[in-house]
């Protein structure tokens, strides 16, 4: 699998109460399962050797003696698998009884967890027969005449991986014994559970689960008890949950008579990575575990070559579904608030913006049409300045004055042709000739016009450019790289476009929609050299620096997460998965840290702008790296 996914299993076996042959034996048919689905760690629910529903006949010495030899079974029986399980278990300490995770693997006991928080309230009674944590004295429990370790703050590790276990109660806790693990190091959250349904119950239990991953940056594994349990008085629904850092992984069907196990995929190395960039992680640790915690090692099992079943997005900064609506709406509130505060704050009467026909510059004029709306200014106080140049072509002029005036902006319209042959003829430039002197030499002369403008009307100058184009520099030193403030500074190409096209569908009316959505389906292009002999746009940008969804999802994996080349290569080839070949994505990879390295320079000076995401290039905040930074271990990695 791909360096850093681990795959997790939440496992809730069918029982029946007081049988625990017949238990050990189901759930040595779902281990053996999991294994051939290349799971690495099991986890099975509270008291599963049992059932959680045996009340007091937990008393009985027949069914402690009966669980025991069936836990001694189910380890001995899958010795030859090397999947690390959990499992739950009412153990002997003593004089005492406990309420256990007992973990195993390759025929060998590691270590068992006793439960800390034992409910004794309305429908539970646990205290009636166990004892919890932190009444224990003992470091370690005899099971089958042998000694094994003990205690509620205990890690298993192998490598990268770091495991911490809590039970049931312990995760509705205040600060849970979850919270104190992460912060001692675990990363995989194991929770053996019998929580009972009630009408309500499983979105604030999901709600628990999800939160407390995102809390612990961490993955939570959560298996609880199903449908086998005894009806008396509660019924239980089975099923397992499997959160990562806030974000729900799977969850099983509730309700099912027969067992369930539930898969997914954790990336371990996104976790540590967030983790590494939060210097209070760890802060007051000592306070709450003051003797530290006990690490027992353990082997992480290797899995053949497999393809991931997690699903990866192919447009990360792109939410589907409803989610999308919400979030188009969310920016726009974002850039609008801070253009508008920028504003005020410098008393401008005016601002002026560049409108080319394109997406960026269509998206920043949206947004400084509402930003005047926020402040009670008339939109006609707006200078919306179309330049037409050599490469500007008929569909994206009138794309731009249709926008213009459908908006209520003022219109500018000026030429910057003949400005810049004069330009040519002074710098002893071919004009045949369509370098990048050619090219360069009108977006500079776009950026004066649009400064000096701003000077004359006591304007400020709204910049367009995005973060896909500063991520690849794609963007003239001096010239469209420069603004006096830059709303869409930290948007994508590929949410640029979103953001369009939900503006057109609920932001506009008929004649500005129509217009909005033909700009969002032209081609991206600066449009500094001369259409074609049809008119049409000849230069294409994603011709030239690369797809722009690809590019925005190597940048998403490397700021985001600080992924390595080579597997932010292997998780394109599987959200790109027959769009483009092996070598088109390796072909654009190079390209995308080549240019990433060699155009921080333009990134060290840039505007003021707002910060919509969690990926950003402000030299101020976010990304501050040497203009001479070096591509060569990034390069190599691919």
């Amino acid at each position: 699998m791909i360096d850093g996914f681990v795959r997790v299993a939440a496992a809730t076996p069918r029982v029946e109460v007081a049988d625990c042959e017949g238990n050990v034996s189901r759930m040595e048919e779902m281990l053996r399962q999991a294994v051939t689905e290349n799971v690495q760690l099991l986890c099975f629910p509270e008291l599963s050797v049992t059932a959680y529903t045996c009340l007091d006949l937990f008393s009985s010495q027949t069914l402690l003696d009966g669980a025991e030899k069936a836990l001694l079974e189910l380890i001995r029986n899958t010795a030859d698998t090397d999947i690390f399980a959990l499992v739950g278990a009412p153990l002997r300490l003593g004089d005492r009884l406990v309420n256990a995770a007992v973990a195993f693997q390759k025929g060998q006991i590691l270590g068992v967890v006793p439960k800390s928080y034992l409910p004794n309230y309305k429908e539970f009674q646990e205290r009636r027969w166990f004892s919890p944590a932190s009444e224990l004295r003992e470091e370690s429990i005899l099971i089958g005449g042998k000694s094994y370790p003990l205690s509620s703050r205990m890690l298993f590790t192998a490598g990268e991986a770091i495991v911490g276990l809590e039970i049931c109660e312990d995760l509705w806790m205040p600060v849970p014994p979850s919270s104190i693990l992460a912060m001692e190091g675990a990363n995989l959250l194991f929770n053996l559970s019998a929580s009972n349904e009630l009408t309500g119950k499983q979105a604030y239990r999901r709600q628990l689960i999800t939160q407390q991953s995102a809390r612990c940056l961490a993955a939570y594994v959560y298996a609880t008890a199903g449908c086998g349990e005894s009806s008396t008085d509660l019924v239980f629904s089975g099923g397992g949950i499997i959160a990562e850092n806030g974000a729900l992984l799977a969850e099983s069907a509730r309700f099912q008579r027969e067992g369930q196990l539930t898969v997914a995929e954790v990336d371990l190395q996104n976790l540590q990575h967030d983790r590494r960039l939060n210097p209070n992680f760890t802060q007051g640790l000592s306070a709450f575990a003051p003797t530290g915690v006990r690490r027992i090692p353990f082997s992480l099992p290797e899995r053949k070559q497999v393809k991931p079943i997690r699903k990866i997005d192919p447009l990360p900064f792109v939410p589907s579904g409803a989610a999308l609506a919400e979030r188009c709406e969310e920016i726009f509130h974002i850039q609008v608030c801070g253009l508008a505060k920028r504003i005020e704050h410098i008393h401008a009467a005016t601002a002026v913006i560049g409108i080319s026909g394109g997406l960026d510059s269509t998206l920043a004029l949206l947004v400084t049409a509402l930003a005047f709306d926020t402040l009670k200014m008339p939109r006609q106080q707006i200078l919306g300045v179309t330049m037409p140049g050599f490469g500007t072509t008929r569909r994206t002029y009138t794309n731009a004055l249709s926008l213009i005036r459908s908006l209520g902006v003022s219109l500018r319209e000026i030429s910057i042709r003949e400005a810049c042959l004069q330009h040519f003829k002074d710098i002893k430039q071919d004009p045949d000739l369509h370098d990048v002197t050619y090219e360069n030499s009108q977006a500079r002369e776009r950026t004066q016009v649009l400064m000096d403008l701003a000077n004359k009307e006591n304007g400020l100058v709204v910049g367009t450019g995005d973060l896909s184009e500063l991520a690849l520099g794609w963007a003239t030193y001096n010239g469209d790289h420069i603004s006096m403030y830059g709303v869409n500074t930290s948007i994508p190409k590929t949410l640029v476009r979103s953001l369009v096209e939900w503006a057109a569908h609920n932001k506009a009316d008929a004649a500005s929609r129509a217009t909005l959505l033909d700009i969002a389906d032209t081609p991206i292009s600066p449009e500094l050299i001369p259409a074609d002999a049809e008119g049409r746009i000849a230069q294409k940008t994603e011709d030239l620096v690369g797809p722009y969804e690809l590019h925005d999802f190597f940048l998403y994996h490397f700021l985001r997460f600080g992924a390595k080349p080579k597997k932010i290569g292997e998780l394109a080839r599987l959200a790109f998965d027959g769009k483009y070949s092996k070598e088109e994505i390796d072909k654009w990879l190079r390209n995308f840290f080549r240019r990433f390295f060699s155009q921080q320079f333009k990134r060290s000076c840039l505007p003021d702008g707002p910060k919509v995401g969690s990926v950003s290039l402000s030299p101020r905040s976010d990304w501050r790296m040497p203009s001479d930074a070096s591509a060569r271990l990034w390069l190599e990695d691919l």
